[in-house]
């Protein structure tokens, strides 16, 4: 692995979380913007990103097969995750809400807004392909599982026939994929120029736009919340290293393909979705705690992704 696209990716990343940061400090972003800003990437720039990441994939034989792939390892991806996640939310019995945060946001990682641009540093030409079709995957299981960890012990929080098909993650994934087909030789349909590019645009508004929000919110937190909670110390070293190191070794002991395998591991290593704030946030399940797990992963991945991965090399070359 060639870590020098990635250090200059994830160094790009960290300059954008401290504008974020900064910008909350100077009052250029408040609570309200803030919010205004997660629902326009939730309802614009994530829908344009997997309509344009799935459709404008180069369709080969190779490539229908490797995406087929990539959405039967996702959900396998996360199962596993699910299971572990559980497991490790146990000593935050005491504390039902943190324990249904932690668990979410061990589960679901933010995949597609920091993801997206790792994967392709890591992976050059596969990486946003194999990226696109795991949130595939992501968005069915946010809308079942992740909204099922927040309804566990409440009457009011329901999971719904029209949350797991109807929604900003389901319908752009259904969209993208049958464009992606479409361009099957047999057919050989292609969307308008404009109609891409107009989707492209849309698309590269979700990393920076979704660091500054990140960065926003680590600035509200005071210092002590942040470096004075075991919860956090506890989620974290779980999260950033040893998750990620333990996928490392499964996908070593079961001879899964190199570029499948580093894929994974990079896939465990991110942080927290921003999903993680943007539910807890609607079902008033610890909405502070929740911003802190993705504050804080965001920030600190920047450190622990290349050394996870340093690791992960050492690993795979045995």
């Amino acid at each position: 692995m060639d870590f020098t696209a990635l250090n200059i990716v994830i160094l790009t990343l960290f300059i954008i979380l401290a504008i974020g940061f900064l910008c909350r400090k100077t009052g250029i972003i408040d609570d309200h913007a803030s919010k205004k800003m997660s629902k326009l990437i939730l309802a614009i720039g994530q829908p344009a990103m997997l309509i344009y990441s799935l459709s404008s994939a180069e369709y080969s034989e190779e490539n229908v097969k490797m995406a087929g792939a990539m959405i039967v390892i996702g959900f396998i991806f996360h199962a596993i995750l699910a299971l572990i996640a559980f497991l490790i939310a146990l000593p935050f019995k005491k504390l039902p809400d943190d324990r249904k945060v932690t668990e979410f946001a061990l589960i679901f990682a933010n995949c597609a807004f920091i993801g997206f641009p790792i994967f392709e540093a890591l992976i050059p030409g596969k990486g946003l392909f194999m990226a696109s079709f795991l949130v595939v995957s992501f968005n069915i299981l946010l809308w079942t599982l992740g909204l099922g960890i927040f309804a566990r012990g409440r009457t009011d929080v329901k999971i719904t026939v029209r949350k797991v098909l109807v929604n900003f993650g389901t319908i752009p994934c259904l969209i993208g994929f049958v464009l992606f087909l479409l361009k099957n030789p047999a057919i050989s349909f292609e969307m308008p120029e404009f109609f891409t590019k107009a989707a492209q645009y849309l698309m590269n508004l979700c990393t920076p736009i979704s660091l500054l929000i990140t960065g926003s919110l680590i600035a509200v937190q005071s210092p002590r919340k942040i470096f004075g909670t075991w919860q956090l110390y506890y989620f974290n070293v779980i999260k950033l290293v040893a998750l990620p190191l333990l996928v490392c070794v499964i996908t070593k002991l079961i001879n899964l393909p190199q570029p499948y395998a580093i894929f994974l591991t990079a896939a465990a290593a991110l942080p927290s979705a921003s999903a993680t704030t943007m539910m807890a946030e609607t079902y008033d399940v610890s909405p502070g705690y929740a911003s802190l797990t993705v504050g804080t992963s965001s920030l600190l991945s920047i450190l622990t992704i290349p050394l996870t991965l340093t690791i992960a090399q050492y690993i795979f070359s045995l």
